[in-house]
């Protein structure tokens, strides 16, 4: 009688690593990614603050300043909505600069550095939570919107543009702020630098009043800023623009054109210009 003795393995076979370019940097931008959203589930005093300020300017301007500020054509919580939104994704852009300036002086940076890893994870795991956190942001403020009385005018389909279109201005953005983050010498400094840029784009703007009504210099200015033209297309694609005319300029006739071309040129521009500091601050 015979018997044939079962071959134990020695070891179990284990799956190969990818070799795909494209699949090691996405893994590793969204483990990047994913350190960051757990960051902002632990700290929820960061939400609360990105969403504070924002209805502060829902309330202060639809129940302390409209019976003062008069809109041609529509109702003027119709009119700021839209303004609120743009400011919203624009200032929440900010976090992608502060957090790299705050990666940088507590060494994280350091520790990305020393691991087999892309050296765009980061940057690209920086602006993919703050988009996130952006969301959040855009969607606490819309139900406020309704709360104080704003309504969508228009189809369904045409407000995911909207909203689509807010936030890929905002992830575009956020890759400028990113590149001010790693260029300034500490965290401090990166509120004060960013309010320098953000407060003219806001505020001249017809985020908040009609363009008719800025002085000439600054009129010119607002026509030709890029937060006018994402504050024209959202009211458009939200249905708030009522019987108000629209200034005789091509990036506000062409609003979302020109919001789309602006999302293009940033990316284009800024994404390299990130890389290739972070590059060089990592070879430091």
């Amino acid at each position: 009688m015979t018997s044939s003795a079962t071959r134990i393995p020695t070891s179990l076979p284990t799956a190969e690593p990818t070799s795909n370019p494209f699949a090691l940097w996405y893994a590793d931008g969204w483990t990047v990614t994913k350190r960051n959203l757990i960051k902002i589930k632990r700290s929820p005093d960061m939400i609360v603050f990105a969403v504070i300020q924002p209805i502060m300017f829902v309330l202060l301007f639809s129940q302390v300043y409209a019976g003062a500020i008069a809109v041609q054509g529509t109702d003027y919580v119709q009119f700021l909505m839209a303004g609120i939104f743009a400011q919203t994704v624009v200032f929440g852009s900010t976090f992608s600069g502060s957090a790299m300036a705050q990666d940088l002086k507590s060494g994280i940076i350091d520790r990305f550095r020393s691991l087999p890893m892309s050296s765009s994870a980061v940057l690209i795991g920086r602006t993919n939570s703050d988009l996130a956190l952006n969301t959040i942001s855009m969607v606490i403020m819309m139900l406020t919107g309704l709360v104080v009385g704003w309504r969508v005018n228009s189809s369904f389909l045409e407000f995911l543009a909207g909203l689509g279109l807010l936030l890929l201005f905002s992830y575009a953005f956020s890759w400028v702020m990113a590149l001010l983050g790693m260029s300034v010498r500490s965290p401090e400094v990166i509120n004060n630098a960013s309010f320098l840029i953000l407060f003219p784009l806001t505020f001249i703007s017809n985020a908040f009043v009609p363009l008719e009504t800025l002085p000439e210099p600054l009129r010119t200015f607002a026509e030709l800023n890029p937060v006018s033209s994402l504050v024209q297309a959202a009211r458009e694609l939200f249905g708030n623009t009522g019987s108000a005319p629209v200034p005789d300029v091509w990036t506000l006739q062409h609003a979302t054109l020109t919001v789309l071309i602006g999302v293009v040129v940033m990316l284009v521009v800024f994404v390299p210009l990130c890389i290739r500091k972070f590059a060089s601050i990592s070879s430091r």
